[in-house]
């Protein structure tokens, strides 16, 4: 693996969500996951795809790669590089992300190159290593790069997306990318939470820091886009109550009292709203809590500023459960 000038930089969804930003990618942005349950995904869908942080420990790969020249899929030849390149495999195989130019002319020119070729044109991509390395750790001295020993915690950032049916587990270290079975754009989250909940109890024994992070579309795009839709309805709400004949109104008999031992007898407790002003306060008071949306999206773009690694850890043995924790440790890409 080469050394083409990439920085280690940090594990925080905010700094990706930038780096995202002004690479030219619109309208996504990263969040960080602590349970592998639906509730959680329902909260931030729709998701394009996930990126897990795990302990990498030298392993020998069983599994066949599957072949599909659609899918774009790159090894990672560039120290210090697989949180990025994790990035890049979500963003290149989602079509419903607009990813700017400069990436699509790398998706275009690389279209027909081999894995390891689409590794080297990354690495020589400039913007896209420029904009990596602005968010350097800060470090007091630099010693120039080393390769990292037996006993150092080494990192590594791989990525599973849905595409075109089917789930897909991207490991730039591997020489491809491996088929996890058939899915729908509904269920494939459902299906890939066993798969990375098994791998996580796989290292539970002696590793707890792991940390899983969602590839989403941009929540303020999500509330001013919610924000216009519910403006539109109130428009057209109002513009119907302001078309109320009243004349219907006064032909019925809801204002008059029921006769004693009539059916309105028992309804005294129970009046519809009869006045055009009353029928519009009481309408306005309802949609008018549309208007809360608003406060939404002056808050959704905070991000938190972590220094070290952001992971999780395994809570009370169940691995099910995530936990923050933060990790210093070396970054295998």
């Amino acid at each position: 693996m080469s050394d083409s000038g990439w920085c280690t930089i940090e594990s925080d969804p905010g700094v990706f969500t930038e780096l995202i930003e002004k690479i030219g990618v619109k309208d996504v942005q990263v969040e960080e996951l602590y349970m592998l349950e639906p509730s959680e995904f329902n909260k931030i869908k729709p998701i394009y795809g996930l990126i897990f942080l795990f302990k990498w420990q030298s392993t020998t790969e069983d599994r066949t790669p599957a072949e599909n020249e659609n899918l774009f899929f790159a090894n990672q030849v560039i120290n210090n590089a697989c949180a990025t390149q994790a990035i890049l495999s979500i963003l290149l195989n989602s079509p419903d992300i607009d990813i700017g130019d400069d990436l699509n002319n790398l998706k275009q020119f690389t279209a027909g190159f081999p894995p390891m070729m689409k590794g080297e044109a990354i690495g020589e991509l400039n913007i896209l290593r420029d904009t990596h390395n602005s968010f350097a750790r800060p470090e007091p001295f630099i010693f120039g790069s080393k390769p990292a020993k037996k006993d150092d915690d080494v990192f590594h950032f791989i990525s599973y997306i849905p595409f075109e049916g089917k789930i897909y587990e991207l490991d730039g270290l591997k020489k491809g990318p491996f088929c996890l079975g058939e899915c729908t754009d509904d269920d494939w989250l459902e299906k890939v939470s066993p798969i990375i909940q098994q791998r996580i109890e796989k290292y539970s024994q002696t590793e707890i820091r792991f940390n899983l992070m969602a590839v989403i579309k941009n929540r303020q795009t999500i509330y001013r886009e919610q924000l216009a839709h519910f403006e539109k309805k109130k428009k057209a709400i109002l513009l119907s109550l302001s078309n109320i004949d009243t004349s219907v109104e006064s032909q019925m008999d809801i204002d008059k009292p029921a006769a004693a031992g009539g059916a309105g007898a028992d309804q005294e407790d129970f009046q519809l709203p009869t006045d055009k002003d009353q029928i519009t306060g009481w309408t306005i008071s309802t949609i008018d809590q549309i208007d809360l949306l608003t406060s939404n999206i002056g808050v959704v773009g905070d991000y938190k500023d972590h220094r070290g690694v952001y992971g999780l850890k395994v809570a009370g043995g169940d691995p099910s459960v995530l936990e923050p924790t933060t990790v210093d440790g070396g970054d295998k890409g």
